[in-house]
């Protein structure tokens, strides 16, 4: 019977830690479906967005949002939520992070657009999104730095553009223990 409950406990327990390990998984499972399907509307990054600059351009609302995925303890936000911007014009932005741990840890943003049809019509020069990893050391902060042009092109019914970005820890921990002392799993 005790044999029983430990081999349940035990499958239980690893059950459990592979669903844990599966969720750092889900980034890069993530970005090859969205490169598959084409979907999530991610905006690359463009080479030639200043050739996109123009002089005139229209008036449209710009909305910065932040996550941070399940886990990722870092303080994580826009510097500027809201702006107007014109189309044509090379807009800079930053997102503020920090690293509230007593770890070094690093850490992974993924963008995307709404409405999805406006990312085609956003050039972007720089993005800390474009990073594979932002490092930061135990109470380390810094400035993110975003710059891009929204495209003369945008269709006139898109008046307002959100882009959010999640913010996930990137390492995985390999040290997971399991306490299978008898003593806690009661009879």
């Amino acid at each position: 019977m005790m044999a029983n409950k430990k081999r349940t406990i035990l499958k239980l327990s690893a059950a459990v830690a592979g669903m844990y390990l599966f969720s750092f998984a889900l980034v890069p499972l993530y970005d090859v479906f969205c490169d598959i399907t084409g979907l999530n509307g991610k905006v690359a990054q463009s080479s030639n967005a200043e050739s996109s600059i123009s002089v005139e351009g229209r008036e449209i609302g710009l909305q910065f949002i932040s996550h941070n995925n399940a886990g990722m303890p870092w303080t994580f936000k826009p510097s500027k939520e809201v702006s107007k911007i014109k189309t044509g014009t090379l807009y800079e932005a930053t997102f503020y992070a920090k690293n509230t741990t007593n770890k070094m840890m690093t850490g992974r943003a993924v963008n995307s657009v709404a409405p999805s049809n406006a990312k085609d019509y956003i050039k972007k020069i720089e993005c800390f999104c474009f990073a594979e990893g932002i490092e930061l050391m135990p109470g380390e902060e810094i400035l993110l730095p975003i710059k891009m042009v929204v495209d003369d092109e945008l269709p006139e019914n898109i008046k307002n553009i959100v882009l959010s970005y999640t913010i996930f820890d990137s390492k995985i921990e390999h040290n997971i223990t399991m306490d299978h002392d008898s003593d806690h799993m009661g009879s």
